[in-house]
């Protein structure tokens, strides 16, 4: 529990130092695990793990090619085509490409790889404005937050089904980091079972601004929305856009053939949102009094 506490979210640590610091030393402090290599995996069934050791990348292996979900920051995107190209994948399988949420270490090579890869890419209704400008929400002008706007071809909201060949994904709109913020939901088989696979978008401040000039409206009533879905959730595995969520680096190291899938942890995401709650609650309370001075 302390561990994951602590690791909420490598951006959640800028929640409480932004007052400090400026974006640019936030980055500076976080870029060398954002970009170090991490070797490529298969997670479970068919998701595999194509990340550093910072930022979470997936890929799904589906009948009728692969899905991409999220990318790295902007300079890192090699680092996924090696990943990639070492599983014995092909970048021209890549057919969808999803996205979690519109934040620059996880769009950054969005365009670079829709352009070469011809995929289509897929993400949530609000967020699909913050990706065709390539901005940050609320903070549109600052260049350090912005990557190569993309086209999306498909916005999604609650609900909606994404498919490619035998795989469907489900959509769960779930606000609060982002305006689009989109949570996806799969079954994969894990042996003789199936298994029910979440990969939460977030639910950290992170840079957020909730009180005086939001990052936009109606942020604070998003992200309690979001816990309260988010704890009828009872996924099997929970995955996310940072390893640090999961815990990914140790459950890997756990891993042994023949032995039962690290991975599969009932009752990890009910855990986790409630740090993530109270963690949120902190910084509104610290940014409400930050706000009265």
């Amino acid at each position: 529990m302390k561990k994951l506490a602590a690791g909420l979210c490598a951006m959640a640590l800028v929640a409480t130092a932004v007052q400090a610091q400026t974006v640019k030393d936030f980055l500076a402090a976080v870029m060398p695990k954002w970009t170090t290599p991490f070797a490529p995996f298969q997670l479970i069934g068919n998701i595999y793990y194509v990340g550093t050791d910072g930022i979470a990348v997936y890929v799904i292996k589906t009948s009728d090619g692969l899905i991409l979900m999220d990318t790295l920051v902007p300079q890192s995107t090699g680092m996924i085509k090696d990943s990639i190209a070492k599983l014995g994948f092909k970048l021209s399988d890549i057919k969808l490409i999803l996205n979690s949420h519109a934040h620059f270490d996880h769009t950054g090579g969005f365009a670079e790889l829709k352009k070469e890869t011809g995929a289509q890419l897929v993400a949530g209704e609000r967020d699909k404005p913050l990706l065709e400008s390539g901005t940050y929400p609320g903070d549109e002008n600052d260049a350090d937050l912005s990557f190569t706007p993309v086209k999306v071809d498909r916005s999604v909201k609650e609900g909606d089904k994404v498919t490619l060949g035998d795989t469907t994904l489900i959509a769960h709109s779930m606000p609060g980091h982002t305006p689009g913020c989109t949570s996806w939901e799969m079954t994969v088989k894990d042996g003789d079972q199936d298994r029910d696979v979440l990969f939460f978008c977030s639910g950290t401040v992170a840079l957020n601004r909730l009180v005086g000039e939001p990052t936009y409206p109606g942020i604070v009533d998003d992200y309690r929305a979001t816990y309260v879905k988010a704890k009828a959730m009872k996924p099997d595995v929970l995955l996310g856009p940072h390893p640090d969520v999961y815990g990914m680096q140790n459950k890997r190291a756990q891993m042994k053939d023949g032995a039962p899938n690290p991975f599969v942890k009932p009752g990890e995401f009910a855990t986790y949102i409630a740090s993530l709650e109270q963690d949120f609650d902190k910084q509104l309370a610290k940014q409400t009094a930050a706000l009265k001075k």
